[in-house]
């Protein structure tokens, strides 16, 4: 198996009853099983991980918990997915950038359909609440711009922010009134309030880099906030208060995304594109969704 090494530290671990090693990356995956664009990594209510483009892109893979990987569906109109949530009703949302569009995958048929498409640049991450309104980053790379669109679970989708850098990352606080996004190509993180309708306000300069791109970012129960360091290697750790608490250093250089799993939410799984697999690394403290 791919995670041996990572298998054999835990069971060490667990014969003398102690913790296993936190922040510390571990292989997940093989190497080279996904496209360059591997991304998108979220698990459905039962706890299967699917992750965008295995093998080739415009693919979705299914990942077991040993790592090994198998193709759940090959998407239709030639699209090439970024990002995967899923609603309460457990459906399978896309980030479809190629078709500009919101796909729909029914996980009992498989089959694909639209549920959003107006006038999107390259949608690229999603964020889903409880209410199942999902909020998608949707940058234009070429003009160096984005905007964040809000899609209701009919499919009716508006701008809910305009006027900002290339969109990238995209996320919601533990209790949902605070949405971040990040602006990849200007390292730039912004944080807006969040009405019960899902408006956006006042929004507030989060967090700045000097240095390296912006990729996915998640949230723990405590509301720090996860980013992808991409071509740093790392997984940045801000407080919700915007202050840099750590950086996790990585095998691979180019992270894309992140998700928290395992039966306590504190296993953190991440997508390198360079290694074209996942890494994954024990955290201290659960993701959001496993708020009690």
């Amino acid at each position: 198996m791919v995670r041996t090494a990572g298998l054999f530290i835990l069971i060490i671990f667990c014969a003398f009853q102690t913790q296993p090693p936190v922040h510390q990356a571990f292989d997940f995956t093989a190497e080279n099983i996904f496209s360059q664009n591997i991304e998108g990594p979220c698990f459905d209510a039962a706890g299967n991980l699917y992750v965008v483009n295995f093998q080739r892109d415009g693919t979705v893979g299914r990942v077991d918990d040993n790592g090994n990987a198998s193709l759940f569906i090959t998407l239709p109109y030639k699209s090439i997915a970024n990002a995967i949530v899923f609603n309460s009703k457990g459906d399978m949302l896309l980030a479809d950038w190629i078709g500009h569009n919101v796909l729909k995958v029914n996980m009992k048929t498989k089959g694909v359909s639209v549920l959003a498409h107006k006038g999107f640049n390259q949608p690229n991450d999603l964020v889903i609440n409880q209410k199942d309104q999902v909020f998608a980053s949707d940058p234009d790379w070429k003009k160096g711009t984005g905007r964040i669109w809000r899609v209701e679970p009919d499919g009716e989708a508006q701008v809910v922010w305009d006027n900002l850098g290339t969109t990238n990352g995209i996320e919601l606080n533990p209790d949902e009134t605070i949405l971040y996004v990040n602006e990849s190509a200007q390292r730039k993180i912004w944080a807006f309030e969040v009405d019960k309708k899902g408006n956006l306000s006042n929004p507030k300069g989060f967090h700045e880099f000097a240095d390296f791109g912006l990729d996915g970012m998640k949230c723990d129960v405590r509301g720090n906030l996860y980013v992808a360091r991409y071509d740093k290697g790392t997984i940045a750790v801000l407080s919700p208060g915007g202050k840099l608490v750590r950086e996790i250093a990585l095998k691979g250089m180019k992270p894309s995304n992140l998700v928290f799993g395992g039966t306590d939410g504190r296993t953190v799984y991440v997508t390198l594109q360079d290694r074209k697999g996942m890494e994954y690394f024990w955290n201290d403290l659960p993701g959001r969704a496993y708020k009690k």
